[in-house]
């Protein structure tokens, strides 16, 4: 029954606790309270309380939230004391999602500081969050962070991220502002990064790649957009010593990309490659995935169509 109830959305998992004592007594359950997603309602501030005080508390391992909560004065829901209360009352809470709101007069020590990923979409932060001169202890434990049409980013909030020092995964989507030039500058400042991905951005897939490998030789994961990527540009990643991932993603295909062999020959030299994986690039079933499939036995190969976009793009 629990497994049941956790696909239920959270506003019906507590009307079905009125049904009897055992229903009541399951919706109560820990487990079915360790991730909650709000991003499907509008609701008042004192609902959103509730919630936090009845059943998330120190259950909650991962929360989802987006737009506002509408009081009779269209107050956000995120305000620094609810963010503030979600750190103190629920110390196991360690990836936050945050879309769709105006986070700009929230200052970043409002966060809670057990938070391990943090998830920002379509969101105005104060890019005081982002300032290398900032406390570098907020946030100790933050190993992942997903910036995804953050309209201010920009260059020098890149280097700013080494504020956070626990630092490991870093997914820009559609942060426009980054250049080829403060993408390089950042990730000299990030070389310690093992996963990155550059998604629907103004880059060129073949200057983040050439970053790549001046920067982050330590690199495990790579996915980006196949915008302007050329074979020359792929080839810079060769030799990579602890690349274990490789994604290259459509739909932008140009005259310059590499073919399935020349793919292949940029990725037996890399010793730890284990997924390869080609989204969008419409070779399913065709002759360019029976090649890569045969050269490359040890590794998975995985040739798709483009997902359809959802919440969880950057997974």
């Amino acid at each position: 029954m629990l497994e049941i109830f956790s696909y239920l959305p959270v506003r019906d998992r507590i009307r079905i606790s009125r049904v009897c004592h055992r229903w009541k007594r399951l919706v109560d359950d820990r487990w079915l309270w360790r991730h909650v997603d709000l991003t499907l309602y509008t609701m008042r501030p004192k609902v959103m309380w509730h919630l936090l005080r009845r059943y998330m508390a120190s259950r909650l391992h991962s929360l989802r939230m987006g737009g506002y909560l509408f009081s009779g004065s269209q107050a956000p829901q995120l305000s620094p004391a609810l963010l503030r209360a979600l750190g103190q009352k629920c110390p196991n809470l360690k990836r936050l999602c945050l879309h769709v709101a105006d986070l700009s007069m929230v200052p970043i020590t409002s966060l809670p500081s057990t938070l391990r990923t943090l998830e920002l979409h379509s969101r105005e932060i104060s890019m005081a969050w982002l300032h290398k001169q900032q406390d570098p202890t907020v946030l100790p434990l933050l190993e992942c962070i997903v910036l995804d049409r953050v309209p201010a980013f920009r260059d020098e909030h890149l280097q700013g991220l080494t504020r956070f020092r626990a630092l490991r995964s870093l997914v820009l989507g559609g942060t426009y502002r980054v250049t080829e030039t403060g993408l390089d500058a950042g990730l000299q400042e990030l070389s310690y990064l093992q996963r990155l991905e550059v998604l629907g951005c103004t880059l060129s897939a073949d200057s983040t790649l050439l970053a790549i490998s001046r920067h982050l030789r330590d690199v495990r994961k790579i996915r980006l957009t196949v915008r302007a990527l050329s074979a020359p540009g792929l080839a810079v990643l060769e030799g990579m010593p602890a690349l274990e991932s490789l994604c290259l993603q459509g739909p932008l295909i140009t005259p310059e990309m590499p073919s399935p062999t020349e793919i292949l020959s940029s990725c037996l030299t890399m010793p730890k490659l284990r997924v390869l994986e080609l989204q969008g690039l419409g070779w399913e079933g065709q002759e360019a995935e029976k090649i890569l499939c045969k050269g490359l036995p040890h590794c998975m190969v995985i040739v798709r169509a483009c997902p359809k976009e959802s919440m969880d793009w950057w997974m």
